[in-house]
């Protein structure tokens, strides 16, 4: 059984790092890393969102995720505002509104590829399975 459950968590490592790596350097064409382009879609997707959420939606720590943005403010993709009390507020500037878009173009591209060996129903199945591994659990 133990080698079973091994065997399925390295498929789906394996499955993420090769979909990784394609989307890395497909969004290089377009002057972006998928870290850089991944913050992006989260702060588009959380106008105004603290730098401690946007890392947990990224799956990065804070420190890293501060670093990552500090970067893309330079780049003059991302608008760092005063929000309430000491929070500060993330938002994308029309610059950084055009790299996600160049990136949605890619990564819909890279992941038609990636996906190509499935038919729509066993992806609507994979990714129903997914889901529901990982859904937050009630304690």
């Amino acid at each position: 059984m133990h080698g079973e459950l091994q065997e399925l968590g390295r498929a789906v490592k394996q499955a993420q790092y090769r979909q990784h790596r394609a989307l890395d350097s497909a969004l290089s064409a377009i002057g972006t890393t998928l870290a850089q382009w991944d913050a992006l879609r989260a702060i588009s997707r959380s106008p105004g969102a603290s730098a401690r959420e946007l890392a947990a939606a990224t799956f990065q720590t804070e420190q890293a995720f501060g670093t990552l943005v500090g970067r893309l403010t330079v780049q003059g993709l991302v608008e760092r505002r005063p929000g309430h009390g000491r929070r500060i507020a993330h938002h994308l500037t029309p610059a950084g509104e055009q790299v996600l878009a160049a990136g949605h173009k890619v990564a819909d591209e890279v992941l038609a590829d990636c996906f190509s060996a499935l038919p729509d129903a066993d992806r609507a199945t994979l990714l129903d399975l997914l889901k529901r591994l990982t859904a937050e659990r009630d304690m």
